[in-house]
């Protein structure tokens, strides 16, 4: 749960859920709930002064500038793809051509409170780290991905060069943390659909029809029909009900997500489904969710249940970067040179006995009917997690678990 009472993670901003109390900026339901999802967690883990970047950055967000303004971050760097755009290129003619990679902060007002720098390359095919070196955001404090991560997943190639552009980038102890959608529960709902499928076809596959998921809001197609949940390449079309694009996106296979990060020095903090994320911190931003999507909740906040079908569709990930100086936590306390018992405990062979293990701290208290009202809590709380299939490696609802 990363309930961490705004501005977590290191921050002082306790009262950005508050100030961030606006309208969407985008004219999708979906839209506005990753609009959401990105605010809440700007709320978490943004502080003052932190130098942050962007992967797959829109340059034109001004709801994104917003909310890093809020945040009252010092430096910014955005990174993204490079789309054609004919007015630009028309209006190279006439004038002095730009540096090729980087563009400026489009012109709002107010203007940015932070340094803001942006650069044209893509995450997920290209080395960033020499090119972006002595930037004022480099090496982040914290660095973010809200679009496009599924996209990365088109083979492992693309997905380790992403994580490996995040460590290298990203400094000690900080956080990489995005939305991605919740291929767990997608695949689940793509399962139940294959299986409702072959029941009414009497069981052969020759009578199915096209597997897809259709809800109210929204159709999922998968572009190949497998039967099995493939690591990289699994390509899906979504449609939401009521408009007429269609995004293409892959599946993010969780377990090698986290994988990979691991390979490439991040540790994974959380993978949750964004209904169990707004379940959690419901008392922190469900003024700030009723703002972006206000037909989504009742009058005290809870989720209406058309908003539990597309929330449900996404994620929200953490992942962070070990500090290899981090001074870890003392196991055994320090004795001073005339304490007795230091010399009692010396063993003959020049060993000091071992602490006991916790396993054997916690044994040995319920065999002597001592355990604490803590101890007891956490035990349940381990033995309570199969159960609940909450965690990392379960996004999504209960009955929507990657098998």
């Amino acid at each position: 749960m990363l309930g961490m009472g705004g501005g977590g993670a290191g921050s002082s901003n306790n009262n950005n859920s508050t100030q961030i109390q606006m309208k969407s900026s985008s004219t999708s339901i979906h839209g506005r709930i990753c609009e959401f999802a990105a605010a809440a967690l700007i709320t978490i883990f943004a502080f003052p002064y932190a130098a942050v970047c962007e992967l797959y950055c829109n340059a034109n967000d001004n709801m994104r500038k917003i909310n890093w303004d809020d945040a009252q971050i010092a430096h910014f760097l955005g990174i993204g793809i490079r789309l054609p755009n004919p007015i630009a290129e028309e209006e190279k003619k006439d004038g002095p051509e730009a540096p090729p990679d980087i563009w400026d902060f489009p012109t709002l007002n107010p203007a940015p409170t932070y340094s803001a720098d942006f650069f044209h390359a893509d995450p997920c095919t290209d080395d960033l780290e020499p090119s972006l070196q002595g930037r004022n955001a480099i090496p982040a404090d914290l660095l973010c991905c809200f679009n496009h991560l599924q996209l990365c997943f088109e083979s492992e190639h693309k997905a380790r060069k992403l994580l490996h552009n995040v460590s290298s980038l990203l400094k000690p102890s900080g956080y990489f943390f995005g939305i991605v959608p919740d291929s767990s529960t997608i695949w689940t709902k793509y399962q139940k659909n294959v299986e409702a499928l072959l029941h009414k076809g009497g069981g052969t596959k020759s009578n199915m029809a096209p597997a897809y998921i259709r809800s109210d809001n929204y159709v999922i197609t998968f572009e190949v029909e497998e039967d099995k949940f493939p690591s990289f390449g699994k390509r899906y079309q979504l449609k939401f009900a009521n408009e007429a694009t269609v995004e293409s996106h892959c599946l993010v296979h969780f377990p090698s997500l986290i994988r990979l990060a691991r390979e490439a020095g991040l540790e994974c903090i959380e993978i949750q489904n964004l209904t169990e994320f707004y379940d959690d911190n419901r008392a922190q931003f469900s003024g700030m969710f009723s703002s972006y999507a206000p037909n989504l909740v009742d009058p005290r906040g809870k989720l209406l249940p058309r908003s539990f079908d597309i929330l449900g569709l996404y994620s929200i990930f953490v992942f962070q970067k070990p500090d290899p100086d981090a001074v870890p936590p003392l196991v055994t306390p320090l004795l001073a040179d005339d304490d007795p018992s230091y010399d009692e405990e010396w063993m003959g062979d020049g060993v000091y006995p071992q602490p006991p293990s916790i396993d054997e701290e916690i044994r040995s208290q319920m065999e002597t009917s001592t355990v604490t009202t803590a101890t007891t809590s956490t035990i349940a709380a381990n033995t309570e997690v199969g159960e609940q299939e909450k965690g990392i490696l379960g996004p999504g609802p209960a009955d929507f678990r990657l098998s």
